[in-house]
């Protein structure tokens, strides 16, 4: 055969192995993000209106994010503590559902700052809860907004009962520490890959 024409068919065909290559890969951190985030996922690209792209680095981008945070369990001690306090929260509730919801979510906030989140605007704390707990982020999101709508004097007490079972869900997700082991593993993993 020609080399003449041996050469560009190689390059076309290299070229095409590499656009194969790239969308495998693709679909696979597709795949991945999809599983790791479940329903934030699909937030994301609705944000994004429908781009799928800017979607998946916004999300990835969050991931680093949360790696750098000095992320900790809560010792056994806190636990207990924040578990009794969210009891008493609990109990408040029956008297003054509206400053038990308040209360609620104050203690929600202590309970992350403890753990190693910080303490920015509501957007960004659901956004970094996102990456360690999707499952339970949209909770948050709604607890959050019947909060709002109670401070413009526009939540039912059946609304602030449901703002408690919201911040609960993920309350109970914080006091957890296998979460925080995970992404330590993960951290060591990572540091012990740049090391070697």
């Amino acid at each position: 055969m020609d080399t003449r024409l041996l050469v560009p068919a190689l390059v076309i065909v290299a070229v095409l192995v590499v656009i194969a290559v790239a969308l495998v890969m693709r679909r696979r951190r597709t795949g991945q993000l999809r599983r790791r985030f479940g329903p934030e996922y699909d937030r994301a690209v609705t944000q994004q209106h429908g781009d799928a792209r800017r979607a998946e680095a916004t999300l990835a981008d969050r991931e680093k994010r949360v790696e750098a945070f000095p992320l900790r369990a809560l010792s056994a001690v806190d636990r207990e503590a924040y578990a009794m306090e969210w009891a008493a929260v609990q109990r408040r509730f029956v008297d003054d559902p509206s400053a038990a919801v308040g209360t609620a979510d104050r203690l929600v906030n202590r309970v992350m700052t403890d753990r190693g989140y910080p303490m920015t605007d509501f957007e960004q704390r659901a956004a970094d809860i996102s990456v360690s707990y999707p499952a339970v982020v949209q909770n948050y999101r709604a607890g959050h907004e019947i909060v709002e709508r109670h401070t413009d004097g526009q939540a039912t007490t059946e609304e602030l009962r449901q703002a408690m079972v919201h911040y609960r869900s993920l309350f109970d997700e914080l006091l957890q520490p296998a979460k925080v082991e995970r992404i330590d593993h993960k951290r060591r993993g990572v540091a012990h890959e740049r090391a070697s």
